[in-house]
């Protein structure tokens, strides 16, 4: 693979560290600033919303720049947010700060996917993605520990300074080993014209619902290791770790998959994550049970994401950066809708494993859409599927 993607890698690396790394270090942040457990909360929520908004508007407000250029742009805003959260004198400050490094999530992401794939023959364009993200998984393995572990040391600011000091190590990268990737050619309007496609609609129906019911079983996955699987507090992290661990493995493993058979290896995977989340429910008082189920949770939960994002990168020929940042909004808005359900449950007192069922009707959501979009007119078992496309048409650029 070319050694650009692992520049983009590190950037996914970065960005995710800042999304997750927080949730590690609130009771520092809240005793720090005064402020209550729920309100730091908002540093977390925050981020999310900021993540939703800035996958769409800035995507489209950086479609007609040369792609690398728009990376950099977006580096230098996650650079800056870094830094406004760690000099922030006031709980308010730090916010903004976390807003405005949140903006650049989902266009990086969005923007970098298109890049990957431009990088590649057509043949492994998903797996491209795939490594791109996996900077995001391991900064859920490795990153996240480490950064919780200097916040705790030597406060809460200097892990932001950490990710700061990585952003612009990021940016170095990016500009040095990412080519020159001239934006598709044409008018805003007309990219926005993608939305009149049935297939993108239900593209980012199966993103929200797919990958929806996995987060909405790992939002409260604390509580069912403790108090249904009888795992101390002190050992959460390293089974997080375990789940990190599914995570990569299964980001890498789906973005081969995908190269060589998109919609059947989408189906196959919601198809386990079903199963794994129905039987980690089952057997969550087993100790051993859970530590394989959280491992498999995270793999087919995480290796649906290099298919989705290609997949909807096929039916937007006109407009894939668009498109690509707009089902980054999905992960994120199935990321909250599946945090929104798994909570009703517990509400009503449903029990501590009443996430991961939830988790598995989500998901099935998700395969029944899936499988609507796949037999509907266009999708990959449609007699009146589309051609196939060129590279140059999938990424509306020259390789």
């Amino acid at each position: 693979m070319p050694v650009a993607l692992y520049a983009l890698a590190l950037g996914g690396f970065g960005i995710g560290l800042t999304e997750f790394v927080i949730m590690g270090l609130l009771p520092d942040v809240a005793a720090d600033f005064g402020v209550t457990d729920t309100t730091a909360g908002y540093l977390i929520s925050g981020y999310a919303l900021s993540v939703a908004v800035g996958g769409i508007l800035l995507t489209v407000a950086l479609s007609r720049l040369e792609r690398r250029r728009a990376l950099l742009g977006l580096l230098v805003l996650f650079i800056i947010g870094n830094l406004i959260t760690a000099l922030a004198p006031t709980y308010s400050l730090a916010l903004t700060g976390r807003v405005v490094a949140a903006l650049c999530h989902g266009a990086f992401f969005g923007i970098g996917a298109v890049v990957a794939a431009d990088l590649v023959q057509p043949g492994r364009r998903a797996g491209a993605i795939s490594i791109m993200f996996a900077g995001l998984t391991i900064a859920n393995v490795a990153g996240v520990p480490i950064g919780t572990f200097i916040g705790q040391a030597a406060g809460w600011r200097a892990t932001f300074w950490m990710i700061t000091v990585v952003g612009v190590i990021s940016f170095a990268a990016i500009a040095t080993l990412v080519p020159h990737t001239p934006a598709a050619p044409g008018s805003i309007r007309r990219e926005f014209t993608l939305f009149r496609s049935t297939q993108i609609w239900l593209s980012m129906t199966v993103t929200v619902l797919g990958f929806g019911g996995m987060f909405g079983a790992f939002t409260y996955i604390a509580y069912t290791l403790t108090e249904v699987s009888g795992f101390s507090p002190a050992a959460v992290p390293w089974l997080l770790v375990v789940l990190g661990g599914g995570l990569f493995v299964g980001n890498l493993a789906g973005g081969r998959a995908a190269d060589r058979n998109l919609g059947l290896s989408l189906i196959v995977i919601l198809c386990m994550l079903i199963v794994v989340l129905i039987v980690f429910a089952a057997t969550a008082t087993s100790q051993i049970a859970t530590i394989a189920a959280l491992a498999l949770m995270g793999g087919f939960g995480f290796a649906t994401v290099p298919g989705l994002q290609m997949r909807i990168m096929n039916f937007a020929t006109q407009a894939p950066t668009l498109a690509s940042g707009a089902n980054i909004a999905a992960f994120n808005l199935g990321n909250a809708f599946g945090a929104w359900a798994s909570g009703l449950a517990l509400a009503a007192g449903l029990g501590y494993t009443s996430p991961l069922w939830v988790g598995a009707g989500v998901t099935l959501a998700g395969l029944a859409v899936l499988l609507v979009a796949a037999y509907a007119p266009g999708g990959e078992f449609s007699h009146r599927r589309q051609p196939t496309r060129s590279p140059e048409a999938l990424v509306g650029t020259h390789l």
